[in-house]
């Protein structure tokens, strides 16, 4: 029996070290799935930030459907690329070639301002040329004033992480990423209240929630009215005491849940609680609110109100307005942090 015990001894031990290396091998490869989807929900709560499309907004991404600028404007900055070497027909091409700059992939744009000549009579021998800038601070762009007697037309380009606002009220923070490539002048209006580090009698006054009329994506039900309630917040951009131009009409895209707009041409805007395919494009789009921040919204659409009629049309006025100041924001690039400053 002495004997047999030893024959089978060296068959025990194998099997008991295959084991550990089978139990050993198991925790390595646990921990570094661990790792990997760990590093990854941080990523992607991250880049959930940032990502103004989530929307709906798809042909908005950090304005990647258009490329508008302001005419008779010269932003000043440093060059990258000098327009004496670098010249285009269009001014969308210019546009385009500093958008390629900016590809949001990792750290700041290299360009985010450029500068087209595209006026024959004027610009003689400088016709075409396109200067591709950098900012300091592309939420205080340099620029000269603008006037007939400036023959360039200027644009800003907005990365990944960058031209998003803040409107501070007392349930939180709506982080706005702003379209300066779709409505340009609304957007050149929204930094000139950024600059002046307070927004007097900006607030919000009218709030309406999605009823029954939609669901809580947006989405429209099928074969219920289109209000009200109008699914909606809606304010106003103005500073008490300041004269106010208005906006001209710019970028009319469907409205979806999350789009900020003017209400005609400003300063009443509004922020969507829904999606209003039956609005038919009729309203300036300015921006979008982060969609980690509608539930901000969704409170302010829930607060108490009485109903008045405008025009014919029954709507749900605030009891008590809920005020806002403006506040700039900067997303590091690494930890893609949102800091207030």
């Amino acid at each position: 029996m002495a004997r047999k015990q030893k024959e089978y001894e060296p068959s025990r031990w194998a099997s008991l070290i295959l084991l550990l290396i089978g139990l050993v091998s198991c925790s390595v490869v646990y921990m570094f799935m661990s790792t990997v989807l760990r590093s990854t929900s941080v990523k992607n709560e991250s880049l959930s930030l940032v990502n103004s499309s989530e929307n709906g907004e798809s042909d908005v991404k950090n304005g990647g459907g258009c490329c508008r600028g302001i005419e008779n404007l010269e932003m000043w900055g440093d060059a990258v690329k000098w327009g004496t070497d670098f010249k285009f027909n269009s001014s969308e091409e210019c546009c385009k070639a500093c958008k390629a700059m900016c590809t949001g992939i990792d750290g700041p744009c290299l360009c985010d301002t450029w500068v087209f000549c595209g006026n024959k009579q004027a610009c003689r021998e400088k016709f075409g040329e396109c200067w591709l800038k950098k900012q300091k601070d592309t939420l205080a762009p340099i620029s000269n004033e603008a006037g007939d007697k400036f023959m360039w037309t200027s644009g800003l380009v907005f990365g990944r992480g960058e031209g998003i606002v803040g409107l501070q009220t007392e349930y939180g923070t709506l982080h706005i990423k702003l379209f300066p490539e779709c409505s340009p002048q609304s957007v050149a209006y929204i930094l000139e209240l950024l600059a002046l580090r307070h927004c007097a009698g900006c607030h919000f006054f009218r709030a309406e929630s999605r009823g029954q009329s939609w669901d809580t994506i947006g989405n429209h039900v099928k074969d219920a009215s289109f209000g009200p309630p109008f699914a909606l917040i809606q304010g106003i951009l103005g500073v008490e005491g300041m004269a106010f131009n208005k906006i001209p009409s710019e970028y009319h895209p469907t409205i979806r849940k999350g789009s900020v707009a003017w209400v005609d041409s400003g300063p009443e805007f509004f922020i969507s609680l829904a999606n209003h395919q039956e609005w038919r494009k009729s309203h300036t789009v300015f921006g979008s609110v982060l969609p980690e921040d509608m539930v901000i919204a969704e409170k302010i659409a829930q607060l108490p109100t009485k109903s008045d009629v405008w025009k014919s049309i029954n709507v749900s006025v605030l009891e008590k307005p809920v005020p806002f100041r403006m506040q700039r924001f900067q997303i590091s690039h690494g930890g893609l942090n949102v800091g207030a400053y």
